[in-house]
């Protein structure tokens, strides 16, 4: 397993959307004693926002409230009010006592009432999905590889890492921004031949034809390619200590591709204690989240973040700092 540690207090909610940007599970700590916290609603708002796929409510310290179903209950109880809202697809409950190592390891002698697994074997068996075919090819091109040497003197290879899909030597596929179709005649990695490839392995694709192929660019499922677009909406964390002004240039950070932007609109800034929208706000500080509207100074292959968090994601850079001030999902 790897494991992000993600602070609970709110000046830490862009640690928390970096450490849990690519998790398949997020495990939701809550002290059996004080129940559901505004911390809580915070953590469980953005596992929502960022799609994590496998959710886990550890209901902790069950021995300081005497092993109380009834304690337990209604923690899941209140839990589930507030993620009525939410758009979760697994959520379970499990009480423990971490101090005590009831239900972490094996199941809880002092808790016969709970008839589920225990954490490590919830861990270990969870189901975990994968990007392969219920979703579309996505290979974001980083490099450009043309040795012209004695061995390799006409190859030319399209280095990058598989973001979605399965792509197969054989496969046609679609070149964008140009939308040239070809096929896929060799998949290696180093010197060594493959069959196929699937996210997230590194690769280098040949292709059939000769086409005008540039960093930042993606080879895509012709017949399920992505949106192609400068202007799209999207749900924004602020990470920086200058707030986010509308109207405002940025550097934007897409995949393997770089544009310029500027944030045409904020649409609201989100309260995540309450989820409430506040459609008068016109700057975002830092660790706040809204919806803006962008424009890029060129075109995006994209998805949403829900059907690709890969291509459905982007960070945002202060031009004169360098420094990334935001993360983005794309709507």
């Amino acid at each position: 397993f790897i494991i992000a540690d993600t602070p609970g207090h709110v000046q830490y909610t862009r640690n928390m959307v970096t450490g849990a940007s690519t998790a398949n599970l997020a495990v939701i700590l809550i002290d059996a004693r004080v129940g559901v916290i505004e911390q809580t609603r915070r953590h469980a708002f953005l596992a929502s926002l960022l799609r994590i796929p496998n959710i886990l409510v550890a209901v902790n310290k069950m021995d300081l409230v005497g092993w109380s179903e009834s304690v337990f209950t209604e923690i899941k109880r209140v839990f589930e009010t507030f993620a009525e809202a939410l758009s979760f697809d697994n959520v379970e409950f499990m009480p423990l006592s971490a101090l005590l190592g009831d239900n972490v390891v094996h199941p809880s002698k002092n808790m016969p009432w709970h008839e589920g697994p225990s954490f490590l074997r919830y861990i270990e068996e969870v189901g975990v999905p994968d990007d392969l075919d219920d979703h579309h090819d996505r290979f974001p091109v980083q490099w450009i590889i043309r040795p012209q040497s004695a061995q390799w003197p006409d190859f030319r290879g399209y280095a990058g890492t598989i973001a979605s899909g399965r792509i197969r030597a054989g496969d046609r596929v679609r070149v964008l921004p140009g939308n040239r179709e070809t096929t896929v005649t060799n998949i290696w990695i180093g010197e060594e031949k493959l069959e196929e490839v699937v996210p997230p392995m590194p690769a280098t694709l040949e292709l059939a034809d000769d086409i005008d192929i540039s960093r930042g660019d993606m080879i895509v499922d012709p017949n399920n390619p992505p949106r192609v677009g400068n202007e799209f909406e999207a749900m924004v964390v602020w990470m920086a200590e200058e707030p986010m002004r509308v109207r405002k240039k940025y550097s934007l950070k897409h995949a393997t591709r770089d544009a310029r932007c500027i944030v045409k609109e904020l649409r609201y800034r989100l309260d995540i204690s309450d989820l409430s929208q506040d459609a008068s706000a016109n700057s975002l500080e830092l660790n706040q989240i809204g919806r803006i509207s962008l424009k890029t100074t060129k075109p995006l292959f994209y998805d949403r973040y829900e059907e690709c968090r890969a291509t459905g994601s982007f960070i945002i850079i202060d031009e004169a700092t360098n420094n990334t001030v935001g993360a983005g999902m794309i709507l």
